[in-house]
């Protein structure tokens, strides 16, 4: 917080000419140090977001239509257990370190996990951006879940954003059209979910660890200064109820201990 310190000051000297003819007085020591030494700021929210089309344009479009993001009440399956279609009892608290490190933490004011729910009318590719010529690559999403952590933390000394996450998917369907594949029932669950260890987090919540920042390509790449996306951990079981193809099940799947580890990715335009 020395940096708020140093703005408070700058802020009084130059407000010294007004306080003459106002008949205001300096603040001491003490009572500056009350106002830089607050703990940080807590948002609460609920909210629920319709998006019509988000629409990424090159010399084709991709176009992503019908958006819909609340609670898993949002959703049929949602709603037919219970929840409403809000994003609702939110809290976040946002801190800045004495090292200037930057946390953000979102939790409930509850103490239960966030449900979540989202439906996507489709995903088409667009020829010229027009959609003269299109394919639809997914439709009909439909997915509720929950989410049990979500840290977030700007690192000053190295210029990284780390993200730590614990979370669910209890239910996922989606049609990917151009193949004449549907999915049903996804589930994505803890690393133990299958085993049944007892523990409610890696029973129930996928984890998943992860920095993001500016650096350079990889392995040979000449690249610089593109977006860096680093992986370090994703732990999960997931399942699938059945997968269709031509409207007929062909069976049921799971993944069991599924990691993805030590996994990195480097962005940037051609």
């Amino acid at each position: 917080m020395k940096g708020l310190k140093k703005i408070a000051l700058a802020t009084a000297v130059a407000a010294a000419p007004f306080a003459a003819h106002a008949d205001l007085k300096a603040m001491d020591d003490s009572a500056m140090g009350n106002i830089t030494g607050q703990a940080g700021v807590t948002i609460e929210l609920e909210t629920k977001v319709s998006i019509g089309q988000f629409k990424y344009t090159d010399e084709g479009s991709f176009a992503v239509n019908d958006i819909v993001l609340g609670g898993a009440g949002v959703t049929a399956d949602g709603a037919a257990a219970g929840y409403t279609d809000l994003l609702d009892q939110l809290k976040i608290d946002i801190d800045v370190e004495d090292d200037g490190d930057a946390v953000i933490s979102v939790g409930t004011l509850d103490g239960n996990p966030i449900d979540w729910g989202m439906t996507v009318g489709s995903m088409e590719l667009l020829a010229g951006g027009t959609g003269s010529d299109s394919t639809t690559l997914i439709s009909n999403m439909s997915g509720y879940g929950n989410l049990a952590q979500l840290d977030i933390r700007v690192d000053t000394a190295t210029d990284r954003l780390q993200m730590d996450v614990l979370f669910n998917v209890v239910d996922m369907d989606f049609d990917v059209e151009f193949l004449g594949i549907g999915i049903r029932d996804m589930a994505i669950m803890g690393a133990t979910f299958f085993e049944g260890a007892g523990d409610p987090y890696t029973d129930n919540f996928a984890a998943v660890n992860l920095e993001v920042y500016k650096g350079s390509g990889l392995g040979a790449s000449t690249a610089t200064d593109v977006l860096r996306v680093d992986i370090n951990n994703i732990v999960m079981d997931m399942s699938i109820g059945a997968v269709e193809i031509g409207g007929t099940s062909i069976g049921s799947f799971a993944i069991d201990n599924l990691a993805i580890t030590d996994t990195k990715l480097a962005v940037y335009g051609h």
